[in-house]
């Protein structure tokens, strides 16, 4: 686990608590809410301080315009674009579930994703770990793990075929195919399409909808709905951080990684 961060210390996310409602709003704009190592210990932190607010009764997710949350910031993960894929991505592969996931998914109060532009790779995880999704049209939806030569992380291996079935999950993670906000609404994957304008505003009344219902209630019915829609989270998430131990060291991951700095089609071998 990082060391805690504060809310009061957060530098690359928002968060505020109003009305019983907490918002966790990604703030990079300039990398489009791209993920660095702050960024995911601040959406552990965030989301921890959230479930021990007992003033919080639903959260609500989402980021600064002009993109929800585009992926892990690979270029700054990499600390320089010429160092070896591999070993840069190795130093964080730890023997258990990504510890933002895990407080996300262990998050005993409701949550709202309000997508606002593209959830792709490790941002649209973040979309799946909350309960329910609304989402702008201007939102997409990508799971493009498979492109970078990686499997995808918890929540599209154990939440995202619960939410539109196995063989949409399949489609969406073996192709990496990035999909619109009405496509999403088709398959299942948000419940609410609205203007781009009134994203805020439609997230903000449906988690004041759920606000006004008795906490303790919330918190038991959310239990429940994990236990019986979802499997175990630390078996997955231990298989998942083994899984990408392995192919970080592969030429394809590197080569995934390459050619997209380099604005370029990759060319896999299998190695």
């Amino acid at each position: 686990m990082a060391t805690r961060i504060a809310p009061s210390e957060f530098t690359c996310v928002q968060y505020e608590v109003k009305d019983h409602i907490a918002t966790l709003r990604l703030n990079r704009p300039e990398r489009r809410n791209a993920l660095n190592r702050r960024a995911y210990d601040e959406i552990e932190w965030g989301f921890r301080a959230i479930a021990a607010d007992p003033e919080v009764r639903c959260a609500i997710v989402t980021g600064n315009d002009p993109a929800f949350c585009s992926g892990e910031d690979v270029k700054e993960m990499m600390t320089g674009e010429q160092r070896d894929v591999s070993v840069a991505s190795l130093t964080r592969v730890r023997p258990e579930p990504t510890p933002a996931a895990v407080a996300a998914l262990e998050c005993d109060k409701p949550v709202v994703a309000a997508v606002n532009g593209a959830a792709v790779g490790w941002g649209m995880e973040l979309s799946l770990f909350a309960d329910i999704r609304i989402a702008s049209e201007q939102a997409k939806f990508g799971e493009i793990f498979i492109k970078r030569g990686l499997v995808s992380d918890v929540g599209g291996l154990w939440r995202l075929p619960a939410i539109v079935g196995p063989a949409k999950a399949a489609e969406l993670l073996f192709t990496g195919d990035i999909i619109d906000a009405h496509e999403a609404l088709r398959i299942g994957l948000v419940t609410e399409v609205t203007a781009h304008s009134d994203l805020m505003v439609r997230a903000q009344a449906l988690a004041q909808r759920i606000a006004v219902n008795p906490p303790l209630a919330l918190r038991f019915m959310k239990e429940g709905l994990r236990r019986t829609s979802y499997g175990d989270l630390r078996e997955i998430g231990s298989w998942v951080s083994g899984t990408l131990g392995r192919l970080f060291q592969t030429e394809d991951h590197r080569e995934g990684v390459k050619s997209f700095l380099e604005k370029r089609a990759p060319v896999f071998t299998g190695k």
